[in-house]
């Protein structure tokens, strides 16, 4: 796969502040990403990247899809002790930022079993069959992870 010059991969990873690193530990795997090894960040490490203020030293979990350099990275961590806000995840329009994550399925039935058996249910009236422009059997599910972000299923209903 090639890239823009100056960037050394195509891939995009994602870093999630969490409420409860466990219970969205448990979710992710639910729904089936694979955990990989981690690391973890140091509090000057943090402070002199601009990743933290003073003496927040932190874990980060990663969770992927698939094998390889190209899969996604999906990096949660947990700051306990301080007093994060949660963004208003109500809507995709409630807020400025990253809005949500999109994830490709071959299987939206499949993928949303796991995802109700891991605690998230579809939100509206999902999954919602999207025009004939997206494929003839292409679904948008929306779901939330346990700290409200939105994901989005994309993909076939093998039973629909």
């Amino acid at each position: 796969m090639s890239t823009q010059p100056g960037f050394s991969s195509a891939r995009v990873d994602f870093g999630i502040v969490v409420s409860d690193i466990e219970k969205a530990a448990a979710f992710y795997k639910g729904i089936g990403f694979k955990e990989v090894e981690g690391f973890s960040v140091p509090a000057e490490m943090g402070e002199k990247s601009g990743l933290t203020d003073k003496g927040k030293p932190f874990d980060v979990r990663i969770f992927q899809l698939g094998d390889g350099g190209d899969a996604t990275n999906v990096k949660i961590m947990q700051f306990r002790g301080t007093a994060s806000q949660r963004p208003d995840n109500t809507f995709i329009h409630s807020g400025l930022g990253i809005r949500y994550l999109t994830l490709y399925v071959d299987d939206t039935d499949v993928v949303l079993e796991r995802a109700r058996r891991a605690g998230a249910a579809p939100l509206a009236e999902g999954p919602y069959k999207l025009p004939a422009g997206f494929g003839d059997n292409t679904w948008l599910t929306c779901i939330r992870d346990p700290d409200g972000n939105i994901i989005e299923l994309v993909g076939p209903r093998n039973k629909a």
